[in-house]
């Protein structure tokens, strides 16, 4: 795609002719009243948190049929919209709790049971927790944040008793015990299913519910559909006014759209801007955004490789970006600029944070000739094609404004299948990303992309001990309660990555949500995924 034909796409789009699925009709016959019907681009390509390469729409699954041992409150925005508390803990499958410095002990509800009405004991907690430090890869990582690494950190007092042993003080630990990885699982119905190639069973979860959430699975076919059942039996809340959700793949922008609009479906998910933008004028629907917490667009350099390995190159592209352009044709004005401060100096806790980076071309040419590249020289730029509504006009415009500088690129988009894969690996040099963590905190999107110990989603290879040691000592001062040390901390990383700059923030995108008029209960979470035990239908 060049920018002619972006242009030309971005004017038109909205009107091409489009089939619309035919299958909506069986769907409302079942109960509408009770009947969800919602659609996203994507569906899960596995039903287990802790499986190899879990997609964001696994996650949703995870989300509602499995039971974590606590959750968060919610609470009200000031547009009047609903989000999760990330500062309030409420019971879920732990009715209480105690803690104090040298752990947390948990109370479980004694008549909670799994979907197939096998009790829920702590010995399913047990194994559910060593499972999720064990596995390996993303879920082993994500309890690392909290300074959960090791099954010998977690205890069965009892049959309804389970304590975890704080190894380190760590303000993220009793957070991360509330995201979804350390779902609690049937473990007996697990192991039924293991090998001894597979002794925690991750090939019968990728495509079986093995939990007791409020939700379980009907029907998944892989790419097209998915049904949930509410679990009536279901103790740890309060039952859901949902009784099924049917959750459709509809790849194309221009259908969902259309099908939200006569409403064929009654929940249009993660809207592209333009089309949400459109809808929100329109007023026919009810329309949600919400900034992404702890998230934003960037331009990732591996500084393992050269010209990238030089702080004036990052620099000098940080200037040649077309910020506005991308804020204005790309976005829709739907994210919050994070470019064009007055300093790289963090002198408050703001979170995240515009760097003092805006565009300047000549200031561009100066640092690419500081750095020995006064003629510039050549890179691809690299992009989810899983993503590419944002990340491939967003790179159009960025190979304009590189090519005022001497900067010649090809565009060389990824698919979306092979996206983490090529992450983990480090292969590319030069490429446009999202990342959101889930916990809300700084020091927890610095640990995930920052700090050197962390292989997953650090994807410029970045190694500088100076602010990893600033990472690690925010959480131990958080933990601690000492305020002014932790603020401290967080400034300090945040001044040293933007004058580092191997990662170039752009935007905070929102996610925009579409529904029907007499859809209730929609909450924004941290997973920025859907949670169907508040929604109900009016």
């Amino acid at each position: 795609m060049n920018r002619r034909e972006f242009l030309k796409t971005s004017a038109t789009g909205a009107g091409a002719a489009i089939a619309l699925p035919t299958f909506w009709s069986t769907a409302f016959a079942q109960g509408r009243e009770e009947t969800l019907v919602l659609i996203s681009e994507n569906g899960p390509n596995n039903l287990d948190i802790m499986g190899v390469g879990t997609n964001r729409p696994g996650y949703e699954v995870a989300w509602n049929c499995y039971d974590r041992l606590i959750s968060y409150g919610l609470k009200t925005l000031e547009d009047g919209t609903q989000s999760y508390d990330r500062d309030t803990f409420i019971p879920q499958l732990a009715e209480r709790w105690e803690v104090d410095e040298t752990g947390a002990t948990f109370y479980l509800r004694p008549d909670a049971t799994f979907h197939d009405g096998t009790p829920v004991t702590a010995a399913d907690v047990k194994w559910s927790f060593d499972r999720a430090v064990s596995v390996g890869g993303f879920p082993t990582t994500q309890m690392a944040t909290g300074s959960m690494t090791s099954p010998d950190q977690f205890s069965v007092i009892d049959d309804h008793t389970f304590r975890v042993t704080f190894t380190v003080p760590d303000n993220l630990t009793m957070p991360n015990i509330g995201v979804i990885v350390p779902s609690i699982l049937n473990s007996a119905l697990v192991l039924a299913n293991a090998t001894p190639d597979d002794p925690w069973g991750l090939a019968y979860t990728a495509a079986n519910i093995a939990g007791g959430g409020p939700f379980r699975l009907e029907t998944w076919t892989p790419g097209t559909e998915i049904r949930f059942l509410r679990f009536d039996g279901w103790k740890s809340g309060e039952l859901p006014p949902l009784r099924r959700v049917i959750w459709r793949t509809v790849p194309s922008a221009g259908n969902r759209r259309a099908l939200v609009e006569r409403g064929d479906a009654d929940i249009s998910f993660d809207i592209p801007p333009r089309d949400f933008a459109e809808i929100a004028a329109e007023g026919d629907l009810k329309t949600m955004s919400h900034p992404i917490g702890n998230g934003m667009w960037c331009i990732e350099m591996n500084v393992t490789m050269a010209p990238f390995d030089n702080v004036k190159v990052r620099q000098a592209i940080a200037y040649a970006l077309p910020y506005e352009q991308i804020m204005a044709a790309v976005v829709f004005g739907l994210g919050k600029p994070l470019f064009g401060a007055e300093s790289n100096v963090a002198d408050t806790m703001e979170w995240p944070r515009p760097t003092a980076y805006h565009t300047d071309l000549n200031r561009a040419r100066t640092l690419l000739a500081e750095a020995g590249y006064p003629n510039g020289f050549s890179t691809p730029i690299f992009f989810d094609l899983g993503q590419g509504i944002i990340s491939e006009p967003t790179a159009v415009l960025i190979q304009e404004n590189l090519a005022a500088i001497g900067i010649r690129t090809t565009i060389e988009p990824v698919p979306g299948a092979n996206w983490r894969g090529q992450m983990a690996a480090k292969s590319m040099p030069f490429m446009i990303n999202f990342f959101s963590g889930w916990l809300d905190y700084p020091e927890y999107f610095f640990f995930w992309t920052y700090h050197g110990q962390n292989a997953v989603f650090n994807t410029m290879s970045y190694q500088n001990p100076a602010l990893d040691a600033l990472v690690d000592a925010s959480r131990v001062a958080a933990a601690a309660g000492d305020t002014a040390a932790y603020e401290e901390n967080v400034k300090a990383s945040i001044t040293l990555a933007y004058e580092e700059v191997p990662r170039i923030p752009l935007f905070q995108p929102w996610l925009n949500v579409a529904m029907q008029p007499n859809i209730e209960g929609y909450v924004y979470w941290f997973h920025r995924q859907l949670d169907y035990r508040t929604i109900s239908k009016a």
